[in-house]
């Protein structure tokens, strides 16, 4: 038994995959983004089980995301979606990967460091609502595509854009980004054909087949996550990640006996509670102090006291049995009774994205396929 434990099940990802590749034209490419550590799943495991799902590439931030998935052997293309400094640069080139240009300046950078035998793959990104990388300017984006295609070093493989309300009920500025995207990817197409266009995220494969062009770049919804943070269900999407410690144990407490740091729980009558070894530090956030449920046995268990470092407290359900080694739950499954990372958003008022990139690399993972040891 281990203090905490997240265990990721690979074929629930390959089925995602498989699942999100079911919303579009089979001409369509899925690039699986698992960024952040596959979104604290494991970038090389969920990679591998993306592709065997039927990605066919592969998106990271860093370049240092990029090195670590061709140092596994993974050979699928890569594309590094954020911005890389001249000092990460070959890095990013030593991996093989696709790289993001918005302005000409960059482009001049990159040629330098690319050569006529080994050029660099570049996509230009359009700035239509989402106010981060990018040019807002279609016209200057065309001119870095131009700038790209005159190099002998460089390859102008791509053109994107990014949404900021896919998962927004209301399609408006959807639609107005798609409006602001469409003249530049029809002029860019008319000089220079081929090039691949990507626009989608999770959320709008599940809500925006116009989006789609000839690739999407999936995220959250490939770790079986809903992209509206409501219910991955809704979508045939599987929760892939579960993460469990266990009951270190169990005492009773008197009226006016406390829990914690700061004492922010007192029991008001005879009660027992159970210390579990997990906290903070492993992403359990403070913000859960007072503020969550823990599956014990099957029953629903509140968390009591503040969230430490390294152990967080839950008042025994009245009438449960509790005992010191049993399994307990955070997010998942236990008898009947399951808890989903949207769940633990809400209680906080945050989202999935944040619930499991923030379980720490203290946290061991362990992989199965179906549960059976992968």
């Amino acid at each position: 038994m281990v203090r905490a434990l997240a265990r990721v099940n690979l074929a629930a990802i390959e089925r995602n995959a498989d699942r999100i590749r079911s919303e579009l034209d089979p001409r369509v490419l899925l690039c699986a983004v698992v960024k952040a550590d596959g979104y604290g799943h494991g970038a090389v495991p969920a990679a591998r089980a993306a592709l065997a799902g039927g990605a066919s590439w592969l998106a990271v931030a860093t370049a240092t995301e990029a090195a670590e998935l061709r140092a596994a052997g993974i050979r699928a293309r890569i594309l590094v979606m954020g911005a890389i400094s001249f000092e990460e640069l070959p890095l990013a080139l030593a991996a093989g990967a696709d790289v993001v240009a918005w302005s000409e300046s960059f482009v001049s950078e990159l040629a330098a460091a690319g050569s006529e035998d080994r050029r660099v793959r570049v996509h230009v990104k359009l700035d239509t609502g989402m106010g981060r990388l990018g040019t807002r300017v279609g016209s200057e984006a065309i001119a870095v595509a131009d700038a790209v295609s005159a190099y002998p070093t460089l390859e102008l493989a791509g053109a994107m854009t990014h949404f900021a309300t896919a998962d927004d009920p209301d399609p408006a500025f959807l639609r107005l980004q798609l409006e602001r995207f469409a003249p530049f990817v029809a002029e860019l197409r008319r000089r220079h054909p081929g090039v691949v266009v990507h626009a989608a995220n999770s959320a709008a494969v599940l809500n925006a087949p116009a989006s789609h062009f000839d690739l999407v770049r999936s995220g959250i919804a490939l770790y079986g996550l809903d992209p509206m943070n409501e219910r991955a269900e809704d979508h045939g999407l599987e929760p892939a990640l579960e993460l469990n410690s266990y009951v270190a144990a169990v005492k009773a407490a008197a009226g006016g006996d406390s829990a914690g740091y700061g004492r922010r729980f007192v029991a008001d009558r005879e009660t027992r509670l159970a210390t579990l070894p997990i906290g903070y530090a492993d992403g359990i956030r403070r913000a859960f102090t007072n503020n969550l449920d823990v599956l014990i046995g099957g029953r629903r268990h509140a968390l009591v006291g503040a969230v430490s470092m390294d152990n967080i407290t839950v008042e025994v359900a009245a009438g449960a049995t509790v005992e010191p080694g049993m399994r307990a739950t955070l997010i998942g499954a236990n008898g009947s009774e399951r808890q989903s990372a949207e769940d633990l958003a809400a209680r906080i008022g945050t989202i999935n994205y944040e619930i499991v990139c923030g379980i720490s690399a203290r946290v061991p993972r362990a992989y199965h396929r179906d549960g059976v040891p992968a």
